[in-house]
């Protein structure tokens, strides 16, 4: 079969994930789809894969695409007449602690809301089930019916012997010796079969090449941070293993097994990984390296333990290969920085289950614009330039490797190859006790610790008569009344709550500068940004706005702010993460953007007092209207200060350029201290932003959620045509009847029902839940039953010090109404909630719009 001279797609890889690729970019009608492979199909990664398929995962979308693949996975054999070697077993999950427990019960939590029938066992329930096990000390075990393992070899094959049937071209023993690139454009690839030279030309390239994805985007001048780690399992001779027995992972003991062969295949995480360095990854098929059995012996020995008869059970056979593994443990999805070169790579060891629902979004993102599922967190533009450096990611992927069964509490913050980003003002930060966290490579400020401890409540006077008195009584019952229970209590701090009081009370002072900042200008920025951008921008300058950018089903892409700077200048401000995204959906639709992020620091300052603080360092007129922006000076220091807030008070975001950052923090502290503000982190702003129902994008609302359904329709621009209207429109058409549209991030109100929104609104609702308990609070992905039935799972929660509430959001039935009860399962546990109006704190939003007093 002669290779062609262009094709409409070229697939790199003939694994598990290539194979995929190109089968469902078939199924989606794409015709002229070839797949090269330098081997034979499997030879690379994918044929040494253990072939385990575990359906639940810590995320909605992994989740979902594992449910799709085991679903296609067992279609296959009816579909393309060959066996994929599913063998649909089921899966045991073990914990032997006390915290592992109380994972298991949040993942059951979660399982119920994906309806995957799962259930929790006791550990004599779990023997009974596999009498092999050694469950003396198995507190709990998941049983998972869905779940089962594979033959990597035969799922490629029979992927590929579909995708062929739907008219795909497979070529192997064919390199991959360079990719074309013109005008920032992919336009074709270089092979050569044998001793040919041969060139493709194709607008649609996708690299997945496993380990050796980062060589083949070298060639193209693109960055796929995939690292090669050194994996290791082994077989074992046949002894009384039945072949229905079902998949076990023990991660307290980092270890898992299943049935091979009669015998049973053993592998595990080792907590000092090695990376494969030494020349072109995958070069030679069927790399594997020499066995290492001392560092395979914590693993060994645990699973001896487990199952005691592998102690009299003797080893056949070692697999040590390359895994191809990211800085973050996730895969890396999604077109590159070079228009048309897409990746499908970096499957962490877990690929395999998920390799149908890769191909699946993969092919929709590349057909229609955008995936199904909301896949930011695969997304390879999740991460910023320094993704670049091989020594950053070489440190983030052997970190996430070496805590891969890890119990990853939420707000838990790892340390490897930090700090990295730091804002202007970090030294100070640093001097008054900051608790820092990692967001895309910048540290923020978590809380101060410097803020902890008990401090009296509004009106009670700071010091003199009475003081003592009261500050005793704060210690003793504040901790014990604030501290959440459970997981959420786990990282935390009393200096939250003292940061949201004060905040409320005088002033908090918050360092943003790592938001995101994007600036578009020229005689076309308006007319193509009101084409991306749901909400109004034709404003006059210093107006801002805060809509959301659409894809063409109504979802949600972006949710951000746009300040007219000028007749021709805008400046579009998102979340820490989601710049070189927002940057790249917008660049993907016409629009010339320079992200601006480095070159302004950035500085909030809200509360009651803030206009008195900022009153003394500028003689400009500070009373310009809520989402307003204007220049003024602050001190000496040039500002474009933005009247707009996430914590529901009165204040500014204060821009400067960033050589004056340091001088601007300076100067605010020495000036906001006598007036009682306090510097403030980010786990205040999550509690404040419940409190006034604002929407986190990636949580509350995703490419999967529209504005109408999020409460957002105010937002929506009413009198001009945008990107994903008609959808919003068809959606409407069909809801069903529900109430009237929320509140958004900016306190507008909600607009009345038209043909936009629907009569009556959409058939789903985000609404605001308060919980009976307090000191129950919520982390999100908590199942949520309305009338005693699975209706929901909670998107955020957490706790809001001003209301003094356990405070979550969840999606619910559009008839859902304040008053209802609903129940919340918070690790195991049922607890009770009320639809509540919101938002919660200043529901006239008065403390926003009016100048304090």
């Amino acid at each position: 079969m002669e290779l062609p001279n262009s094709a409409r797609a070229v697939v790199i890889g003939g694994g598990v994930a290539g194979c995929s690729v190109a089968y469902h970019l078939a199924r989606l009608g794409w015709s002229e789809v070839i797949l090269v492979e330098q081997h034979e199909l499997t030879e690379g990664t994918t044929w040494h894969s253990a072939g385990f398929v575990g359906q639940l995962r810590s995320t909605v979308t992994q989740t979902k695409m594992i449910m799709y693949s085991a679903g296609l996975y067992p279609e296959l054999a009816e579909l393309t007449g060959m066996d994929p070697g599913w063998h649909g077993v089921g899966g045991l999950r073990l914990a032997t602690t006390p915290e592992r427990v109380e994972e298991s019960l949040r993942l059951a939590g979660a399982g119920e809301t994906y309806g995957l029938g799962l259930s929790v066992l006791s550990g004599a329930e779990a023997k009974e089930m596999l009498p092999l096990l050694d469950a003396r000390d198995v507190r709990a075990a998941l049983w998972l019916p869905g779940d089962g393992w594979l033959d990597p070899a035969l799922l490629a094959r029979a992927l590929a012997a579909g995708a062929g049937k739907l008219g795909v071209r497979i070529f192997t023993g064919t390199r991959v010796t360079g990719v074309d690139v013109a005008g920032g454009e992919v336009s074709g690839v270089r092979l050569a079969l044998g001793a040919e030279e041969w060139s493709v030309q194709a607008d649609t390239v996708v690299i997945a090449a496993g380990a050796a994805s980062g060589r083949v985007g070298g060639l193209a001048g693109v960055d796929i941070p995939v690292v090669p780690i050194k994996h290791q399992y082994v077989v074992t001779e046949p002894f009384d293993v039945p072949s229905s027995m079902p998949t076990v992972r023990d991660p307290d003991n980092i270890v898992y097994f299943r049935e091979e062969g009669g015998g049973i295949l053993v592998g595990g995480y080792i907590r000092t990984p090695e990376i494969w360095d030494t020349g072109h990854p995958l070069e030679e098929p069927r790399t594997l390296f020499a066995a290492d059995m001392p560092k395979f012996q914590e693993s060994w020995e645990s699973a001896a333990r487990r199952v005691p008869a592998l102690g009299r059970t003797g080893i056949v056979k070692v697999v040590h290969g390359p895994e191809a593994f990211t800085p973050d443990g996730e895969f890396l999805l999604g077109e590159t920085a070079v228009r048309g070169l897409w990746a499908a790579a970096g499957f962490c060891v877990h690929g395999l289950a998920a390799a149908g629902g890769v191909g699946k979004i993969m092919a929709e993102w590349i057909v229609d614009g955008s995936p199904e599922y909301d896949v930011f967190g695969m997304d390879l533009r999740r991460f910023g330039g320094h993704a670049r450096s091989s020594s950053w990611a070489r440190a983030k992927a052997l970190d996430s490797y070496s805590k891969y069964y890890d119990i990853v509490y939420p707000g838990e913050e790892r340390t490897a190859a930090r700090p990295l980003r730091r804002s202007p003002a970090w030294v100070r930060h640093a001097e008054l006790g900051a608790e820092f966290g990692e967001k895309s490579g910048w540290e923020r400020v978590n809380w101060f610790e410097s803020n902890a401890g008990p401090s009296p409540e509004a009106g009670e006077a700071p010091g003199g008569a009475g003081a003592s008195e009261v500050q005793e009584a704060r210690e003793a019952r504040g901790d014990r009344e604030v501290r959440p229970a459970g997981w959420a209590g786990r990282v935390w701090s009393s200096a939250i709550r003292q940061e949201c009081l004060a905040t409320r009370d005088a002033a908090g002072l918050f360092d943003q500068t790592s938001f995101s900042k994007l600036e578009i200008s020229g005689h076309q920025a308006l007319m193509r940004l009101q084409r991306v951008c749901a909400g109004q921008l034709d404003r006059p300058p210093g107006s801002i706005v805060y809509t959301q950018l659409l894809n063409e089903r109504g979802g949600i892409e972006a949710d951000l702010t746009v300040t007219r700077l000028a007749e021709d200048r805008f400046r579009l401000v998102t979340g820490t993460a989601f710049g070189v995204h927002d940057a790249a959906w917008l660049r993907g639709h016409g629009l010339d953007v320079r992200d601006v992020t480095s070159a302004h620091a950035c500085y909030c300052l809200w509360g009651p007092r803030a206009l008195d603080i900022l009153g003394t360092l500028s003689e400009d007129d500070l009373t310009f209207g809520y989402m307003r922006a204007r220049e003024i000076s602050v001190g000496n220091v040039p500002v474009l200060a933005q009247r707009v807030t996430f914590v529901g008070e009165f204040g500014w975001e204060l821009y400067c350029p960033s050589e004056y950052g340091l001088t601007l923090w300076d100067t605010l502290m020495e000036a906001g201290t006598p007036y009682g503000m306090r510097p403030a982190g980010y786990r205040a702003i999550d509690s404040m932003r419940l409190e006034k129902g604002y929407r986190v994008w990636g949580m509350d609302i995703t490419p999967e959620t529209t504005p109408v359904e999020a409460g957002l329709g105010f937002a929506v621009a009413k009198d001009k045509d945008f990107l994903g209207r008609s959808a919003l429109e068809a959606a409407a058409r069909r809801d069903q009847p529900g109430g009237e549209d929320g509140r958004g991030g900016t306190d507008a109100p909600a607009s009345p029902p038209d043909r936009l929104h629907g009569a009556d609104g959409p058939a789903r609702r985000l609404v605001c839940l308060v919980l009976d308990d307090p000191r129950q609070v919520c982390l999100a992905g908590e199942p949520v039953r309305l009338g005693g039935e699975p209706a929901s799972r909670v998107t955020s929660g957490g706790y809001g010090h001003r209301v003094e509430r356990s405070i979550a959001y969840a999606y619910l039935p559009a008839g859902t109404a304040p008053g209802d009860r609903v129940e919340v399962g918070v690790t195991g546990t049922w607890v009770g909630a009320t639809v509540a109006a919101e938002p919660l704190y200043d529901p006239a939003s008065d403390r926003i719009r009016h100048l304090p007093a």
